[in-house]
């Protein structure tokens, strides 16, 4: 029973010994909240770009095999380009290929009620809107006879569609594409978007891929994609794509095959490696607020010399002294502790809240990593009772009968 009324004695010398002086415990607590809030909002930051980048890398279809003619200064022939053939033969001879699609791209423009406009034109097979997420806005995608009759349709993409027809609902409408007349059946988008790194821009056209040879002369396809049925299997048939075009062409003919498997290995990795970085940087943010705690506990230490002496003198044990700086400490650290994590989470969950209002990015959601909240929380109270020990051993030291002479 004696040893609870000491406890709690020593708790409220050490939170009277805080409250007495306020704006000091302020000011060193500040280092902590800092700290503290730190690695939350960094975990947070770190997740958050995760989550993004692996998100866009995985709309874009992280289960694609994609292939192309490497151009070189050797004289090339027109068989080396892939054909309808390469993706039939894709198809049949690789089980875990579900679908196939090729596209021939270039630059032409549009005329619409006598206004032009520069495009990038895209012609493709079917298959090409399931592997690469395309989103229908309004109107349809081509069907079975669209692609077989060579019918003069064609899609544009939103961004182009708001351009040529600011005011109207551009399905049904003419446009004129180089020399010949199409319709339009529907406007698209990308379900994430590739910011101009693939066939498909900002300012694109796609038609039926046996129209481009009014435009080409040839019909052979720029880039080939063939979608793995599985992720797993990503890896498998990227070679068996690679080892069938070089054995339908000539062995000179050389063809560039990858997959986004390996940039997202890489994405998360760089991810991993960053959310490192910053809390290591965080951590010595909090070191530095140790730093700060120790200096003050030891300025407080010769400030009570006196006080510690009269403690002494009346009986306190040495534990009791250090106990009572070092609940001083700690109360800083964990109170610094609690507001910076509470100023860390209110900021991810104010953003979650305020996304709601914006429909374009609704599905937008800030992680918070509770892991990260436990991990600051016992950090910081830890920086606390390490750099407090110090003041606290040097204050359980003094001679009582010294201490009593200390002005």
């Amino acid at each position: 029973m004696n040893l609870e009324i000491l406890e709690a004695e020593t708790w409220g010398l050490a939170w009277d010994a805080l409250r007495g002086n306020k704006m000091r415990a302020a000011l060193t607590m500040l280092g902590v909240v800092i700290g503290s809030a730190c690695i939350v909002l960094v975990v947070t930051v770190a997740l958050a770009g995760k989550k993004y980048i692996i998100g866009q890398i995985e709309g874009v279809g992280a289960n694609i095999v994609y292939a192309g003619l490497v151009e070189t200064s050797e004289t090339q022939s027109l068989n080396d380009e892939i054909s309808a053939g390469d993706l039939e033969a894709v198809k049949q001879d690789i089980p875990q290929v579900v679908q196939v699609a090729g596209t021939y791209d270039m630059t032409t423009s549009v005329v619409v009620n006598g206004q032009q406009y520069p495009v990038n034109l895209v012609g493709v097979t079917e298959g090409f809107q399931e592997i690469r997420n395309l989103v229908i806005v309004r109107g349809r995608y081509f069907d079975a006879d669209d692609m077989r009759l060579t019918d003069k349709v064609c899609l544009l993409t939103k961004e182009l569609a708001s351009l040529v027809f600011p005011a109207d609902n551009p399905v049904g409408k003419d446009i004129r594409i180089g020399e010949l007349h199409f319709t339009v059946i529907g406007v698209f988008e990308e379900r994430v978007g590739t910011f101009g790194q693939s066939e498909i821009t900002g300012k694109s056209v796609i038609v039926p891929f046996s129209l481009i040879k009014y435009y080409a002369g040839e019909s052979y396809f720029r880039t080939f994609y063939a979608q793995a049925d599985r992720p797993d299997d990503v890896s498998g048939a990227t070679l068996a794509v690679a080892r069938i075009l070089h054995s339908r062409h000539r062995p000179e003919a050389q063809y560039l095959v990858q997959n986004l498997t390996g940039i997202l290995d890489t994405a998360r990795q760089i991810a991993t490696a960053l959310t490192v970085v910053l809390i290591v940087i965080a951590l010595i943010a909090l070191a530095i607020s140790g730093v700060g705690i120790m200096n003050i506990m030891l300025v407080t230490v010769t400030e009570r010399t006196r006080e510690i002496g009269i403690r002494k003198a009346i009986g306190a044990r040495r534990n009791a002294i250090r106990y009572q700086f070092l609940i001083e400490a700690i109360l800083i650290s964990g109170t610094g502790a609690l507001a910076g994590i509470l100023i860390a989470v209110s900021i991810p969950a104010l953003i979650n809240f305020l996304v709601r209002f914006f429909p374009e990015v609704a599905d937008i959601t800030v992680p918070i990593s509770w892991i990260s909240v436990v991990l600051a929380f016992v950090v910081s109270c830890s920086t606390g009772l390490v750099f407090g020990y110090l003041p606290a051993n040097r204050a359980a030291k003094l001679h009582p009968i010294e201490s009593l002479r200390h002005e």
